[in-house]
């Protein structure tokens, strides 16, 4: 007898007890379908939000393109405000900051100085006044009497062009005038004037029988003498210079008379720089004349009196003087350029910034690393040039704009004098000593829109025109032309209804039944999905209430559903509504708020805020802590050197430490605006200060008055000041108290409002709840009204996020069947450790019968052998 096939017979005993498993399966893949359809709806619905953020967002409903002419010269962009119009822009200069660079040095390591520790100053302001340029030596006499040769006279890599009759710094200054375009450089004569002692001993004039004598200046002659004309002396010349004849030619040469010939001060001038020649005409024998007396013999003789040119960089750049023979002109070949003449004044808007070079910094490299540390809106290099003293230290501002011009200090510590060498090699003042070359020159943007000159501190220009940003590439002419622009609205809307007809269609299709193939959508019936459709249906279909305009449902702009509970759009009712009420658009689909006093500005809106107009009333506005001069200032102030104050600004309750901070003034004398100008960037200078977003004002009243503030507003702002040592506090404030800030305080929608700084906000449990404005200023009293719409795109988001966000209805169906699914996981497992148990008993079973069977049958073999064993012995 054969073995039992205990694995077969197991094997088909197993296959009938795990059956049930394939209800499990099924149940899962039912669970999991479901599960994986509700993700392709919120998926679909999440793709309807993104959708919806156009719709959304404010800049959306402007409707405003800008398009220039020529946009190699600028682009345009129309923000809010903007007005359709066409203006005609010519920009003729770009902004760019200034840059400074040190005479050369043989090292970048090397110790400059002494070494002990010095104090660098940065200011930042305008420079005003004078010219950024360079003065030539007055022509030469071969100049005057030849010309200028051609080929003499270089700028910038262009040549001038002079000719014989270049012979005065005016002819000179025209000829580089003519090239000012590519050189950047504008030429101006000096004045001419005749030397101060030409007529000092001037000596009567006579002449001999048959001798004649002219004496003529510019070529006008002013006398002349003959045989038997009686001599000439200075009272005589003077009453000749008298007379309207003589005085009209020589105003018809540009030339004027000053001093008298008598008193020997005579002297004649040409302001526009022409040459001046004056010139004794001898025939025969005469006797006194200029520089001679009464009996010495005057044979003739021409006195030439030249000016000089005086070269201004258009852009403060350097100017590169050339050519074969650039001394003719009174130039010496290289770089030129320094300012002269000119006065400085403080931009309080940028922080000064003083940094201490410690011992070991007093190189290149030290001063370089400083100021790059210190941060304060200046970057150092160091630049080879490739000489013997190669190495330069360059400093740039970082800012642009004519406000931004460097002022540089060199002190030693506690107010000692500068290392000489450190002042000499950094010190640079526009106004007087300029130890450093101006490779650079701080400038605005300059641009003419429209007749109107504007000027901004960088490329780009901002309301200029109003509502636009204009980003400034190049000298040049554009026109601009700003026009309604509808395709942002028509295409926000188009993806609008798209996204909709998606998500629609997307559940539409997993909850319809097929009757041909007799079966419904796996999401059939599900009530999750039916509550989405209805809710967004309804929504879609509803009218708007507040939305501050003409428009309040989208019907109206030709959105509507069809049959299938799709969306469809009339493309020309929207066109036409976007035409007829682009200013509508906005309240119909985002959230928007808007007032009606142009010093009252909507900030933000909260989730609470309900739609509607709510009026705004203030009894009192907000206001900054404040500390004022007890008197008038004196029309300059000096500061004494090593002036450390201790400024406390913005102070809390309790006290924080760094709100207190140790501040140091330049020492200076300082008209009233820079005095302001000064206090303001110092104290905003301190890095611990601006860190905490803290900043002062400063400003001189008509009055006199000084006042110094916190740039914020209301109960928090605050401003004390403490001398340490230098000047006193006192010395510019008096004994004048502070006066610290207070919140604004009034009423929205009738309602008392919370007051913080400038900011009101709405009270919670009013319908205007989580509206907050800004009061910038204006009366007190009814301050006009505040409007806030939902619109539907704002709507519809806030609806969807409860389908889909946290504790959305989607979110706990997906849950749900997630506990589902893994609840038939852990049924399915246990009915596989029970067959595991099952099959053990089986396989267990069957292993004892087949021993009991092998038993068996060996007991058989045994008597059927003994049988046969009894039958073989009978």
């Amino acid at each position: 007898m054969a073995a039992l096939d205990i694995d077969g017979i197991v094997a088909k005993l197993m296959q009938a007890e795990a059956r049930p498993l394939d209800n499990y399966a099924k149940k899962t893949a039912g669970l999991q379908a479901k599960n994986a359809a509700l993700n392709q709806v919120s998926a679909a619905v999440g793709a309807f939000q993104g959708a919806l953020t156009s719709l959304n967002q404010s800049s959306t409903f402007q409707g405003l393109s800008a398009t220039p002419s020529n946009r190699d010269v600028f682009t345009g962009t129309a923000g809010a405000g903007a007005v359709p119009g066409k203006y005609k822009v010519n920009v003729t200069q770009l902004a760019q900051s200034q840059s400074l660079k040190t005479y050369g040095m043989a090292s970048s390591t090397a110790t400059i100085g002494s070494g002990s520790p010095t104090n660098l100053t940065f200011q930042f302001g305008t420079i005003t006044g004078g010219t950024f340029g360079a003065t030539g030596n007055a022509l030469g006499l071969a100049a005057a009497a030849g010309g200028i040769p051609n080929g003499s006279l270089s700028l910038n890599g262009v040549a001038i062009s002079t000719t014989p009759t270049t012979r005065s710094a005016r002819a000179l200054a025209e000829a580089i005038n003519a090239q000012s375009e590519k050189t950047g450089v504008v030429a101006t004569a000096g004045s001419t004037e005749t030397a101060a002692d030409l007529f000092a001993g001037f000596g009567q004039v006579s002449v001999d029988s048959g001798s004649s004598y002219a004496l003529s200046v510019g070529g006008v002659q002013l006398a002349s003498l003959n045989t038997g004309s009686a001599p000439l002396t200075g009272a005589a010349l003077d009453t000749s210079l008298a007379s309207a004849g003589t005085r009209n030619a020589l105003a018809a040469a540009n030339i004027s008379v000053s001093g008298s010939a008598a008193d020997g001060t005579l002297q004649f001038k040409s302001a526009d720089g022409n040459t001046i020649d004056v010139t004794e005409t001898v025939t025969g024998t005469v006797r006194g004349g200029l520089k001679r007396d009464d009996t010495t013999v005057n044979t003739g003789a021409t006195t030439t009196a030249t000016a000089a040119v005086t070269l201004r960089s258009n852009d403060g750049n350097q100017i590169l003087v050339g050519g074969n023979n650039p001394a003719s002109a009174g130039f010496a070949a290289g770089s030129v350029g320094s300012h002269q003449g000119s006065g400085f004044s403080i931009n309080g808007a940028l922080n000064s910034k003083t940094i201490t070079l410690e011992a070991g910094d007093q190189t290149l490299q030290g001063i370089r690393d400083a100021i790059n540390k210190a941060d304060m809106g200046v970057t150092a290099t160091i630049v080879s040039d490739g000489s013997s003293k190669p190495f330069h230290l360059v400093m740039t501002s970082t800012k642009t704009g004519e406000a931004t011009s460097m002022k540089i200090g060199v002190s030693g510590e506690d107010g000692s004098p500068a290392d000489p060498a450190l002042a000499a090699l950094l010190g640079y003042d526009p106004a007087g000593a300029q130890g450093m070359t101006q490779t650079a020159g701080a400038q605005s943007t300059l641009l003419n829109m429209n007749g109107i000159e504007i000027k901004s501190d960088s490329t780009s220009v901002k309301d200029a025109i109003q509502g636009v940003t204009l980003d400034v590439s190049a000298v040049g002419s554009s026109t601009l032309t700003v026009t309604k622009d509808t395709a942002a609205i028509s295409t926000a809307v188009n993806d609008f209804v798209k996204a909709f007809n998606t998500l629609n269609s997307t559940m539409s299709g997993m909850t319809k039944y097929n009757a041909e193939t007799k079966k419904g959508g796996v999401l059939q019936g599900d009530a999750s999905v039916r509550a989405i459709q209805s809710q967004m249906r309804r929504q879609i279909s509803a009218v708007m209430e507040g939305t501050g305009g003409k428009l309040n449902s989208l019907s109206q702009v030709g959105i509507s559903f069809q049959q299938d509970g799709s969306l469809k759009l009339d493309s020309g009712k929207l066109n036409k509504a976007i035409t007829d009420n682009a200013a509508d658009f906005g309240g119909l689909f985002a959230a928007m708020g808007s007032t009606t006093d142009g010093l009252v500005k909507f900030d933000k809106s909260t989730a609470a805020t309900k739609a509607g107009t709510y009026g705004v009333n203030i009894t009192s506005l907000a206001s900054q802590g404040t500390l004022a001069s007890g008197a008038a200032l004196g029309t300059t102030t000096t500061i004494a050197p090593n002036t450390v104050w201790r400024v406390t600004l913005n102070q809390t309750d309790p006290v924080t430490e760094s709100k207190s901070q140790e501040i140091k003034l330049p020492a200076g004398t300082y008209s009233k605006d820079d005095l302001a100008a000064l206090l303001r960037s110092s104290i905003n200078g301190n890095a611990t200060f601006a860190g905490a977003g803290d900043a002062t004002e400063a400003k001189v009243g008509e009055d006199g008055i000084l006042t110094l503030s916190s740039s914020k507003y209301g109960s928090t702002s605050n401003i004390a000041i403490a001398g340490i040592s230098g000047s006193a506090v006192e010395s510019i404030f008096g004994g004048a108290a502070p006066v610290k800030g207070a919140d604004v305080i009034g009423t929205i929608g009738g309602v008392a409002a919370a007051g913080n700084g400038q900011s009101l906000t709405a009270a919670p449990g009013s319908n205007a709840e989580g509206i907050q404005v800004s009061i910038t200023g204006g009366i007190l009293g009814d301050r006009g009204a505040v409007t806030f719409s939902q619109g539907f795109a704002f709507q519809l988001n806030n609806l969807a996020t409860g389908f889909v966000g946290k504790d959305s209805l989607l979110k706990s169906k997906t849950d749900g069947l997630n506990v589902s699914i893994k609840t038939v996981a852990d049924q399915a497992a246990k009915f596989e450790t029970r067959l595991d148990s099952i099959e053990k008993r089986y396989r267990a079973q069957f292993v004892a019968l087949d021993a009991t069977l092998s038993s068996m049958q060996s007991t058989s073999d045994y008597l059927t052998q003994q049988l046969a064993t009894l039958s073989a012995n009978r």
